[in-house]
This record gives C-alpha cells, sequence and structure tokens, in this order.
C-alpha cells in the first residue's frame, strides 16, 4: 500500500515539473507534419517573433503566479497594462527622462496592487469581485488620461526599443524585453522557492487559516503579494506601450484570460497552494506557439480560439487529476 502511494506521489511531482515542458514539445512538434509550414516555422526568425510575442503574457504571468499560488485572482491585469501604457505614453509626450518613464509607469502598476490587496486584505472582500471592479476602475481611468484616444509618441526614446526587433530573419540578437523577462523569471523563481517570503505564500495557499494560526501575518503578506504582482504588470504595461510605440487605452481587452490561462496551463491550482513560475512563462509560450502555428497555417481565429480552450480545459482536467492522486496518496 505504501508503495502505490509512493508512486503515485512520484507520478504526480512528474506531471507537475515536466507536464508543461512536455506539452510545448507536443505543440511545437504538431506543426512539424505540415510540409508547407515546416520551412517557415522552424526557424530562427520565427521563433524570435513567439518569444517577443510571449513577454508581456509572461511578465503578466509572473505576477499572477504570485497571486494564484496564495490563492488569490486578479482581473484587472488587461486594464492595469493598458493604464499604466497610458502614463508611460503621457509621460514620454511631456519629453520625461527614460528612467522616470520606467520608474513611474512600474510603480503605477504596484500602486493599482496595492490597492487591490489592501480591500482584499482590509476588508476580507473576495479578489474576485475587487479586481472585478478594479477592471473598470483602471480602464475608465486610462481612457480618461489618454482623452478617450490613442498616445503617440514623437520623436526617439531608448523606452520605445525595448521590444525592438532588430535582424528580424534571425534569431540572434534578441529583442531586450525578452531577456528582461528570462531573468525575471529566474528571480522570481529563486524567490518563490527559496525564500521564507515564498514558502508564506504557498502556506497562505494551501490553508489560509492554518498559517495565520502559525504566526503568518496573512494580511500583509496579501498586501505585500497584490503590490509585487502589480509592479509586474506595470512592466507588462510597458512592453505593450514600447511595442506599440503609442499609449492605447483600449488595448489588453481579454489579456487577463491569456494570463490566467498561461498560469494554469503551466501546473498552477485555482484553489491555490501549487505553482511554479518556470510552469506560467511555458505556459504562455504553448499559447505563443499554438497562436503562431495557427497563424501561419491559416486557420481562422475562431479556431485558434477553440484550440486555446481546449488546451485551458485539459489543463484544469491535469490539475484535478493530480490533487485526487495527491489525496489518495496522502
Amino acid at each position: 500500500m505504501a508503495s502505490q502511494s509512493d508512486k503515485r506521489s512520484k507520478w504526480t511531482k512528474f506531471l507537475s515539473v515536466a507536464g508543461p515542458f512536455l506539452g510545448l514539445a507536443f505543440v511545437t512538434i504538431i506543426f512539424a507534419f505540415s510540409e508547407d509550414l515546416r520551412p517557415v516555422f522552424y526557424t530562427g526568425g520565427n521563433w524570435k517573433n513567439i518569444l517577443t510575442q510571449t513577454v508581456i503574457v509572461s511578465l503578466g504571468a509572473l505576477g499572477m503566479t504570485l497571486i494564484i499560488v496564495s490563492g488569490g485572482i486578479d482581473l484587472s491585469v488587461g486594464s492595469v497594462v493598458a493604464l499604466t501604457g497610458v502614463v508611460g505614453a503621457r509621460l514620454l509626450e511631456h519629453h520625461v527622462s527614460p528612467v522616470l518613464v520606467v520608474l513611474v509607469t512600474v510603480l503605477t502598476g504596484g500602486l493599482v496592487g496595492l490597492i487591490n490587496g489592501s480591500i482584499i486584505a482590509g476588508f476580507r472582500m473576495l479578489p474576485f469581485v475587487v479586481t472585478l471592479g478594479m477592471m473598470g476602475i483602471a480602464r475608465g481611468v486610462a481612457k480618461w488620461l489618454a482623452g478617450n484616444q490613442t498616445v503617440n509618441i514623437e520623436g526617439e526614446s531608448p523606452v520605445v526599443r525595448v521590444m525592438e526587433k532588430l535582424s528580424p530573419d534571425t534569431f540572434f540578437p534578441l529583442p531586450y524585453g525578452v531577456w528582461i523577462a528570462l531573468v525575471l523569471t529566474f528571480l522570481v523563481s529563486l524567490l518563490l522557492r527559496c525564500t521564507v517570503f515564498g514558502r508564506y505564500i504557498f502556506a497562505i495557499g494551501s490553508n489560509e487559516a492554518t498559517a495565520r494560526l502559525c504566526g503568518i501575518s496573512v494580511r500583509t503578506h496579501k498586501v505585500l503579494i497584490y503590490s509585487l504582482a502589480g509592479l509586474f504588470f506595470g512592466l507588462a504595461g510597458l512592453m505593450q506601450l514600447s511595442r506599440l510605440t503609442q499609449g492605447d487605452p483600449s488595448v489588453a481587452i481579454g489579456l487577463e484570460l491569456d494570463i490566467i490561462a498561461a498560469v494554469v496551463i503551466g501546473g498552477a491550482s485555482l484553489n491555490g497552494g501549487t505553482g511554479s513560475v518556470m510552469g506560467s512563462v511555458i505556459g504562455a509560450l504553448i499559447m505563443a506557439v499554438l497562436r503562431a502555428g495557427s497563424s501561419q497555417m491559416n486557420w481562422d481565429n475562431y479556431v485558434q480560439e477553440i484550440i486555446i480552450g481546449i488546451v485551458i480545459i485539459l489543463a484544469v482536467g491535469l490539475d484535478k487529476l493530480r490533487q485526487r492522486q495527491s489525496a489518495a496518496s496522502a
């Protein structure tokens, strides 16, 4: 009996770690069966484009992983990305220094996260309700700041070159945004797995009442988690600004669903207490590969959405399977 429990436990751990990588390998190999697509899909230029498209969702997924692992959710991400993009564009419009533009844009995202976390923790309100309300508030403020139109940037600025693709037909050099996302993925992974703060995040998500009894200041940590996640959402907004070279208050509608889907595909549980940063980023990459391959196959957009939906359902089903096996081996 013990040996069966050990086998289930090992299989569960294997699925948690290797599942996203196996999924990425699977969706990558699928497109090899098309003779017309193969010469185009497996090129350095195409994979540079895929990685560049993954940056915004990946940065959002870093913050969302912290929130979901702690047992929360944030539906305001898309609106925060639009808001911070408009803030950055307005600052560039007034010829503010690039360093200050980056700081203010990222901190704007952090401020929204601080407000979300303070309301959720202070008034013990449901994250779903609070962030749903913030979704509308942030989008409305973005439209107000932009005058309900796009904010175009005149002149050159280092900020708008962060996502610039030099030599688009070759894999290197990669845009700065890709390297920033990779470095932050490594750092957040260390934060989640190798620090006391990271262990507290898992503890809160696993059982909030038990975490409180163990002496963890749950309210304070929730505020910190949402604030830190907001910084990543602000950085994603900065990357969106760099990619579009304009501040658009109507951009990133539905982005929160892509980010949540990436985290779930990457192995996180919506019940909290489970997840990994690397898995979330791989989940974002899986979605980007599917979209790129589907687009190059000239499939209609609704076909792409159906495929992404099926992948999300399968990922959630896999999470339920892992939970059952964990309960059986306990």
